[in-house]
């Protein structure tokens, strides 16, 4: 697997760009803001697919720009969907912004797998920094939104966050995961599962 990302927009975004290493098209997840910069990064591959973690302005900003310039299919979960299209829903009004996206092209679910030539991303269903709040994981790589940071995890105070719905997406979607993989979250440095689960207060703890 192949990975970069930038980090972008007002909050500090990380967006991720994932292949298959190997020549196949890429997914995007979180564009966050800043298309031009995406598309550079792109540097003319073929987009697969453009999946947003969870429907927060500062993860979206440049989707409308992406779909039509790369004609890549929009992805959120289900439970997100009907707030991407409008700045009330996405949070953006709140902060004084009017972010929003396309409707997505495809609703997601826990456990649907997201193609792109060889690579294959799971999609793990992690509410609580919103209820639509995604993970996606692959070969020892998680990209992790909102759910988890390194030491932290997103915030519940936002309408529609939920504390204790966060705390059994880690117990129930990652912890279970092996110490090694790679978590690439949506703002801030990249960790490990197992570091996570030594220092991190909302792991589960035995």
């Amino acid at each position: 697997m192949r990975v970069d990302h930038l980090v972008i927009g007002a909050l500090d975004t990380n967006c991720w760009i994932v292949d298959d290493g190997s020549g196949g098209p890429a997914i995007v997840i979180d564009p966050a803001d800043e298309g031009p910069a995406v598309l550079d990064k792109l540097d003319g591959r073929e987009v697969a697919a453009i999946v947003l973690t969870h429907g927060h302005f500062d993860h979206l900003a440049a989707a409308g720009e992406l779909v039509a310039e790369t004609g890549a299919p929009l992805m959120v979960h289900e439970a997100d969907a009907v707030d991407i299209v409008c700045p009330t829903g996405t949070g953006a009004a709140l902060f004084g912004f009017d972010h929003k996206s396309p409707p997505a092209d495809r609703i997601l679910t826990h456990g649907d797998i997201i193609e792109a030539g060889d690579l294959a991303l799971e999609v793990l269903h992690t509410p609580g920094h919103t209820p639509g709040c995604i993970s996606l994981f692959a070969s020892g790589h998680l990209f992790s939104g909102d759910t988890l940071f390194s030491g932290s995890v997103g915030r519940t105070d936002f309408p529609r966050g939920d504390a204790q719905a966060l705390k059994r997406s880690i117990a129930s979607r990652l912890a279970p995961l092996p110490d090694e993989t790679v978590v690439h979250p949506g703002h801030g440095p990249e960790t490990t599962i197992g570091r996570e689960r030594r220092v991190n207060p909302f792991f589960p703890r035995a």
